[in-house]
């Protein structure tokens, strides 16, 4: 894919292939997507609104559970909106210049999103197995440190990722076949391509394998701690406070370990993009409903919002 001329015009516009394949498809899809990314965002926005609105929900838990929130809000909106868009005219174009952008802020929202669920399983293993501890441990001063340093690695990763690109020259193909701006799928640049390899696949595999041990530990710790409890009614207290998040962190995990593994095996197209779907789409769709409906505090907060507003719509009508 190198580009042997050095006279050729510059690429400067890409077309994102997307689900070109099936025109036929194309309504479904865009109700399909357009469907995910509304429950998407309100979900997750619910979850930020009620932890901000309702004081009993004013806990290091709930705190990193917002900013997750509001983080795959972001994420979401990050390669979605333009994928909708798409799918609504046919029109699958996208400047170079937004693809570079579309990447870093992508790079961004996901390295942010592994971290803040990295601290959630510290936060919950210090709870649980050092509980008098964990008000001194885990004050807002340390939650709001872990949470600016999770945003910060990911500000800096993506700035590296940034430096890398460009020194090199994208030199095609211009047809982008993959659903976003994932350079890290492809071998399109040309110089010293194996800088951003390293970049985005080793740097990556690092970050990923520090995070995976931290919440691998933590969890191991956790469960043994509540094997020892000696009640059926305590294991099951203890267990209900971290089972939402222990198959939260299960699920990501499984999916960025899928994500780094199957490119290995040079999958068909389609396949990654099913692939990227799972990992950049289902997740932030299915948080907010594990969390709302496995979590009895955020169910009953729900309720009493819900209560409230109910209330206050019937003051107004007498």
């Amino acid at each position: 894919m190198e580009n042997p001329g050095g006279n050729q015009t510059p690429i400067v516009e890409l077309i994102l292939v997307g689900f070109e394949n099936d025109p036929e498809l194309q309504p479904l899809l865009f109700l399909l997507f357009l469907v995910i990314y509304l429950v998407a965002v309100a979900g997750n926005l619910l979850i930020v609104v009620l932890v901000v609105a309702d004081r009993h929900l004013h806990t290091p838990m709930y705190y990193f559970l917002a900013n997750l929130s509001a983080v795959e809000i972001c994420s979401v909106s990050t390669s979605l909106p333009r994928l909708i868009g798409s799918l609504a005219t046919g029109d699958r174009t996208i400047s170079l210049q937004n693809c570079y952008v579309q990447f870093h802020f992508g790079v961004i929202f996901s390295t942010t999103q592994c971290h803040l669920l990295t601290a959630m399983c510290i936060d919950r293993y210090l709870a649980i197995c050092h509980p008098l501890r964990y008000p001194a441990l885990m004050n807002g001063r340390v939650c709001c440190h872990m949470v600016a340093w999770a945003w910060i690695i990911a500000i800096s990763y993506s700035i590296m990722l940034e430096m890398l690109i460009l020194q090199l020259t994208f030199c095609g193909p211009k047809e982008f076949d993959h659903l976003v701006c994932d350079f890290s799928a492809t071998n399109s640049f040309c110089g010293r391509a194996d800088k951003l390899s390293i970049g985005t696949n080793y740097v990556s595999i690092i970050l990923m394998f520090m995070n995976f041990l931290l919440s691998l530990a933590s969890y191991t710790c956790i469960i043994i701690s509540i094997l020892r409890i000696r009640s059926s009614t305590g294991r099951q207290k203890a267990f209900s406070t971290c089972s939402s998040q222990l198959i939260v962190v299960t699920v990501f995990n499984v999916c960025v370990i899928i994500n780094y593994v199957v490119p290995v095996f040079r999958p068909p197209p389609l396949q990654y993009k099913l692939l990227s779907v799972l990992n950049g789409i289902v997740i932030p769709l299915i948080n907010p409903f594990l969390y709302s409906l496995r979590n009895k505090e955020v169910s009953q907060a729900l309720r009493t919002a819900t209560e409230k507003l109910a209330a206050f719509r019937h003051r107004h009508r007498v």
